[in-house]
């Protein structure tokens, strides 16, 4: 999925979609993000995140990413409403059903996976904790202790992070189990919802890519592939097979970043 970058600058006077975006890492937040603009058609350009930028924080509000910009409108920065943004503007066929029922489990498996406390938020924090304690595997410590602070990192709740994110683990590989057996390869129903795309990509937080099509940081690419043993045994085949078919049928490699 090729992606045109601009300056801020540029991007402030342009009109149209344009979403701040981290650089050298595949953050599955983001990367979910462009995924749905490419699957909807809708063109957009990209603004590499600076977080020491004051004018770019005034701009988007926050200095995280990513950050979704349409016109003059206020910016997006919740996955939920750049989902409702992409199934508003874009074209093609819908990325969430219209059954009341699957709907429910797909926007229930993207919380899980997107929201505070969810996957991706406790697979951040064992990086902080294992930074903050000079770990291997984790977060460089000046990191550790910018994402920590940012994201409610609590030293005494610690040993609950990788539990929780075993869980979640499980839990998705049991729902593709069973879509399996009833003879869909999708995690919900029987074709591509945000579901997929963003399992596909919340797997980069465990097993990116290679750096022939995911030419990411290096320090962070060794905080991504660190996993204890049972974090390891958590991340069943399955899930990296459900990935590489997301990727391989609907999305692009190598990735932009």
């Amino acid at each position: 999925m090729a992606v045109n970058y601009i300056g801020l600058s540029q991007a402030q006077a342009a009109t149209g979609v344009r979403m701040i975006v981290p650089q050298g890492v595949p953050s599955p937040w983001s990367e979910a993000a462009k995924a749905l603009l490419w699957l909807r058609a809708i063109p957009w350009q990209a603004v590499y995140l600076d977080q020491r930028d004051d004018d770019m924080a005034r701009w988007s509000g926050r200095r995280s990413a990513p950050v979704l910009f349409y016109n003059q409108q206020a910016p997006l920065y919740r996955w939920h409403d750049i989902v409702a943004f992409t199934q508003q503007h874009g074209s093609g066929q819908s990325l969430v059903p219209d059954e009341p029922q699957q709907q429910q489990q797909v926007m229930a498996w993207c919380q899980r996976l997107c929201d505070a406390r969810g996957l991706g938020w406790n697979r951040r924090l064992i990086g902080v904790d294992k930074g903050l304690k000079g770990e291997a595997g984790g977060y460089p410590e000046f990191i550790a202790r910018y994402l920590g602070k940012k994201y409610g990192y609590d030293a005494a709740q610690a040993h609950r992070y990788q539990p929780a994110v075993i869980a979640e683990l499980q839990a998705l590989a049991q729902q593709l189990r069973q879509q399996k057996s009833q003879g869909s390869p999708f995690l919900v129903g029987t074709r591509l919802t945000i579901a997929d795309i963003y399992l596909a990509c919340f797997m980069a937080f465990f097993k990116p890519y290679d750096d022939s099509v995911c030419a990411m940081s290096p320090v962070l690419r060794t905080v991504f592939e660190t996993l204890d043993t049972p974090l390891e045994k958590a991340l069943e085949p399955i899930l990296l097979a459900h990935r590489d078919f997301i990727y391989q049928q609907f999305l692009e490699l190598p990735l932009t970043l």
